[in-house]
């Protein structure tokens, strides 16, 4: 007995949305009951990838298989009429009638679509980006946009309406800075924004709005000047390349932050060189940076970000309301900047270290127990960290002497949360009984509760 063909066509068309377009078409053949659900499924993915599933390598590329994938999509579309659609998701990436695609679009805003995503690229033997519809700008029901891999958007931004967008996502896109700053002062309903190794076609970039609240920006090539005017701004993930400058960064109610910049092998050893100040003065206004969100509670640095600190770590601003600090590190890495990071934290109450093995330097200071010095834990006694989370421990004895610093010098310490490295098997810690017995000196001789997770 067929029970599922007896579900209610909302029901079908539903568990059909979540195939992609091609499987949901081939649902057709299972009995009359299925053979025009299609046209009423409310979710639309067309990826030529899925479309051409296991065909042979170097076929996609004929003009006959091509011809078919664009009379499939206009086969499916024609099938659903005017009925209403929510989700349409296009990843094409054997473009080549793009009045074909421009219809495609038409018809799907027309029926009033709220999540849009769309990656096309245009076939052609030079690199040629799609040039992005007007329509796309001029929709009153769309919620969600996003557009990568191949879309030029900079003609588009001189027709706007779109009153309910809530969502922008650009990733791999050309995008002309001054229209992308007049188009984000068209969304009046904008709450999230995201920006991924965006292609600007210019060097001085702005980000302007007042409603955004979640901002994830991937900087992939150089910029001169990179600007925030986002005062609603909530959360907001950096990576990438760092910017020349960054003239203005409103972000004041901030919550969380992430800063991962990325730093070359080649920047590391320069940077690790002496006379290094030609290098270093391609970093020297990132504190702006950080001044623009020192008043974030809860920021989170990967290891290129310390190294990056480490060149302005005298400019750095006070983090009055930092209360937790979550830091990676890793061996190639060091923690230069770490001194003046906790000094400069008046009211840090948790620090969370992801990795705690980094590189020795002279310049790690006292926060770390690599080089032996004078000053000796000094930057830890001013800062009141009560609880101190480490993952990543390999049970080696300079991790354990880390711990040990930590536990001599954090005056208002509480709790000590260790967690071993994933893939250490629990008998390799578990059978080091100086390790364990370590840990038990810890907890006996110390206000401390220190704990180890394996």
């Amino acid at each position: 007995m067929d029970r599922v063909s007896n579900l209610p066509d909302e029901v079908l068309c539903h568990i059909l949305s979540f195939l992609t377009t091609k499987e949901a078409a081939l649902t057709s053949i299972l009995a009359k009951r299925w053979r025009n659900l299609l046209s009423f499924v409310p979710c639309i993915t067309i990826d030529d990838d899925s479309v051409f599933l296991h065909l042979e390598e170097g076929k996609k590329d004929r003009q006959d298989i091509i011809q078919s994938f664009m009379n499939f999509v206009d086969r499916v579309l024609a099938l659903q009429g005017n009925s209403p659609l929510k989700e349409f998701s296009l990843k094409c990436f054997t473009v080549v009638d793009t009045d074909r695609v421009d219809g495609w679009i038409s018809n799907v805003l027309a029926r009033g679509v709220s999540d849009l995503d769309l990656q096309i690229i245009i076939r052609s033997d030079k690199w040629i980006f799609y040039p992005m519809s007007p329509k796309c700008f001029e929709c009153s029901t769309l919620v969600k946009l996003s557009i990568g891999c191949g879309v030029d958007v900079t003609l588009a931004a001189g027709r706007i309406f779109l009153p309910m967008l809530k969502t922008l996502v650009l990733v791999w896109v050309k995008v002309c800075p001054n229209e992308f700053e007049t188009l984000l002062h068209a969304l009046p309903s904008l709450e999230e924004l995201v920006l991924v190794r965006v292609i600007w076609k210019d060097r001085d970039v702005i980000v302007s709005s007042a409603s955004v609240k979640t901002l994830t920006v991937n900087l992939r090539f150089w910029l001169n000047t990179l600007s925030f005017d986002t005062p609603s701004l909530v959360h907001f993930e950096y990576s990438g390349s760092a910017a020349w400058d960054y003239p203005v960064v409103n972000m004041g109610n901030l919550v969380d932050t992430q800063i991962d910049f990325y730093l070359s092998q080649l920047y590391i050893k320069q940077l690790g060189a002496p006379y290094n100040d030609e290098v270093a003065l391609g970093f020297s206004n990132v504190w702006k940076l950080f001044h623009g969100i020192r008043n974030a509670p809860h920021l989170s640095l990967f290891p290129d970000a310390l190294e990056v600190l480490s060149m302005c770590s005298e400019s750095l601003p006070v983090f009055n309301n930092l209360n937790s600090l979550a830091i990676r590190s890793d061996k190639d890495r060091g923690w230069q900047a770490m001194p003046a990071l906790l000094r400069n934290c008046p009211h840090l109450e948790n620090l969370v270290i992801k990795g705690p093995v980094h590189r020795v330097t002279d310049k790690c200071g006292d926060v770390c127990d690599c080089i032996s010095r004078e000053d000796k834990g000094l930057s830890l006694t001013l800062c009141p960290v009560k609880v101190i989370e480490i993952y990543g421990f390999q049970g080696t004895m300079k991790e354990m002497a880390m711990i040990k610093h930590f536990l001599d010098y954090f005056p208002s310490l509480k709790e000590m949360e260790v967690y071993a490295e994933e893939n250490i098997y629990p008998t390799q810690l578990g059978g080091n009984q100086r390790v364990l017995e370590m840990f038990e000196l810890y907890n006996k001789f110390s206000s401390c509760n220190v704990q180890l997770f394996i």
